[in-house]
């Protein structure tokens, strides 16, 4: 059970409801989880910098290997809704993550990814090298605001519990 209840429209005050409608423009609905954030309009917007931090990481790495640094990030921090979402998007894409033949730029922003969740401060100089000779210092810099940004929607969506959305819940494993 969810440690935080989601924001009803129907009682949000102006100012949420107009981010509500802003969502469902976007993208066609609103998630569990920006309901949830919506009960903090500051913590919302913050939030939601992941989406002009997506565009930018895309610009040089593709929509691709963004949904594979995401997956990976997600699934190493074991947050059900975020690895449920991006899994969403691979199967979709008819990927199966286990099993794909990643290039090695791929690979290497996998890695990165992970590295990342499970140990930030030794990540190898033999990873940062690779990285350097593909990417400039301003784009390690975006990859990595944009990693500790999906680290943080993980946070969010695990320590207050909340609800895998419906959509979601034909892709859960098991």
């Amino acid at each position: 059970m969810a440690h935080i209840t989601q924001v009803n429209y129907e009682n949000a005050s102006p100012d949420v409801k107009e981010q509500f409608n802003d969502q469902i423009r976007r993208h066609g609905r609103i998630t569990n989880m920006k309901k949830t954030l919506l009960h903090s309009l500051p913590a919302f917007h913050t939030l939601m910098e992941w989406y002009t931090l997506a565009e930018e990481v895309e610009k040089f790495l593709g929509k691709r290997a963004v949904n594979f640094y995401s997956y990976a990030i997600s699934t190493q921090n074991s947050c059900l809704i975020c690895s449920t979402f991006f899994g969403k998007i691979l199967e979709d894409l008819d990927i199966d993550f286990d099993n794909f033949s990643f290039t090695e730029e791929e690979s290497d922003i996998i890695e990165y990814g992970q590295y990342l969740v499970k140990d930030p401060g030794n990540i190898p100089d033999k990873l940062f090298d690779k990285l350097k000779k593909r990417y400039t210092e301003e784009q390690i810099v975006l990859l990595t605001a944009f990693g500790s940004m999906m680290i943080a929607t993980n946070l969010i969506n695990t320590a207050l519990k909340v609800e895998l959305d419906d959509i979601l819940v034909p892709y859960t494993r098991g």
